[in-house]
């Protein structure tokens, strides 16, 4: 009988000991960051109510939430459990969220969420709030580099205050972050209310969303694809002319101030990123933060800045972004409480410091010492004194059988294992034990707590 070769789903990945080791270094850093701001640890189930994310992600977005079939149709009886095909794929499509199929969906981002989580817990926490988060999301995108079905998310947000020195303190988390990575990044941020203003400007006010849905892929399609794409959306042909015209060229503030001087949404925008840049330039005259117009981020809800951030020397596309919300809580009950947010993209980031060789060189060890037996009959004994060496945490595993000592070392020397206790019939008469150093070679005959001295010295 033929066996299927095992496999994991296109877009999901297992992680070795080296990998996890990598991931956590980074996540060790990030983490300390957020800390040293002020930020504290929540989490959210990896599943929600269908209805908690659908339509806050835009018509894409909602196309890749991975919706989850109820349990209930396969414990229903077999001649029930048939489900015609195109009942099936209406409860899986964006436009469908059958009760009877679906209910539940694998979270899509960090944030509406955790605005869930506001709402649910408005009682028991003090604003402004602000709260970091590090878990994974699931996209059913199509994979390629530096995207993945599955992947980490690690975000901070504060709600409950329209302050711009939010945003001037998330920026300097990203700042922070990346130079202790040692990952040269751009910083770009724009404003929602700036791109409103455009589309008043454009005579296309009515149409912001399909504006920065179209233009946040301007990287991906360029200028001619952005504008098919409007063209498609009923943009009229000025519109078509004008947007062409300041996608191609460098737009500044102090341009878009002569150009959206009678749109007050526009002005208002302006006037907010020229605060953000003054105090980031102020506490940080190096901060590689830069406005960029086209920046727009498709997610529905974002209402003021938009922040995005991309490595200068890998071709990875953002590898963070974030930005203000008014109002994003009001579509769960409470109205009337802002919010702001940045994310940072785990995965890619990994791919950035792998690519450019940044992660730190040394050989790590879950193992500090390997008790090797030379007869079986000193297996109990090592155990005990294994035992003495965790209550005095020292990490440490016996070799499960008496072998000979050259195969228990290679064994050692595969896991990076920096000493070995070597106990046989005369260690066990003698109480004393041999400690090799396997990295000098050096050998002592000692007590087992004079090892574990030794142990503790070197960890």
């Amino acid at each position: 009988m033929a066996v299927n070769k095992p496999s994991v789903p296109s877009g999901m990945r297992d992680f070795s000991p080296d990998q996890v080791i990598r991931r956590n270094y980074m996540l060790g850093i990030i983490e300390n960051v957020f800390l040293k701001y002020g930020f504290m640890p929540i989490q959210t189930p990896s599943m929600e109510n269908i209805e908690t994310l659908t339509g806050k992600y835009g018509d894409e977005g909602d196309q890749l939430i991975y919706k989850i079939l109820n349990s209930r149709i396969f414990e229903a009886k077999e001649e029930k459990k048939k489900i015609m095909r195109d009942d099936f794929e209406l409860a899986l499509s964006s436009n469908s969220n059958s009760r009877n199929l679906v209910e539940k969906a694998l979270r899509y981002d960090l944030t509406v969420p955790f605005a869930r989580y506001v709402v649910m817990h408005r009682n028991d926490i003090t604003f402004p709030f602000k709260r970091y988060q590090m878990q994974p999301v699931w996209r059913a995108d199509r994979p390629q580099k530096g995207r993945f079905r599955e992947f980490w998310q690690c975000d901070a947000d504060v709600i409950g205050s329209d302050s711009l020195l939010n945003e001037v303190d998330l920026i300097s988390i990203y700042a922070e972050v990346f130079k202790l990575l040692q990952v040269d990044v751009t910083i770009k941020i724009n404003n929602r209310k700036i791109l409103f203003g455009i589309a008043e400007y454009l005579g296309e006010s009515g149409k912001l969303i399909d504006l920065t849905v179209a233009i946040d892929k301007l990287e991906k399609v360029g200028v001619d694809g952005v504008l098919k794409e409007l063209d498609d959306k009923g943009f009229n042909a000025s519109a078509l002319e004008k947007i062409q015209k300041l996608l191609k060229n460098k737009i500044t503030l102090e341009f878009l101030k002569t150009l959206l001087f009678d749109s007050p949404t526009g002005m208002q925008g302006i006037k907010e990123l020229e605060e953000v840049f003054s105090n980031s330039y102020f506490l940080n005259p190096n901060c590689p933060l830069f406005f960029d117009v086209t920046l727009a981020r498709g997610l529905n809800y974002y209402t003021g800045a938009i922040i995005e951030v991309v490595a200068k020397d890998v071709q990875m596309g953002s590898i963070g972004g974030g930005g203000r919300y008014d109002d994003l809580t009001g579509i769960f009950g409470l109205s009337g409480v802002s919010g702001v947010g940045i994310s940072f993209g785990l995965d890619r980031i990994y791919e950035v410091i792998e690519e450019l060789k940044l992660f730190p060189t040394t050989k790590h060890s879950f193992t500090q010492v390997l008790f090797c037996c030379m007869e079986s009959t000193s297996l109990n004994y090592a155990m005990k004194l294994a035992q003495k060496c965790r209550e005095q945490a020292i990490k440490c595993e016996v070799y499960p059988i008496a072998a000979k000592l050259k195969k228990q070392l290679e064994y050692a020397n595969a896991k990076n294992v920096g000493y070995a206790i070597i106990i046989g019939a005369e260690e066990m008469n003698s109480q004393l034990i041999s400690l090799k150093n396997l990295m000098s070679g050096e050998q002592l005959k000692i007590s087992i707590q004079d090892a574990i001295e030794i142990l503790k010295n070197n960890t």
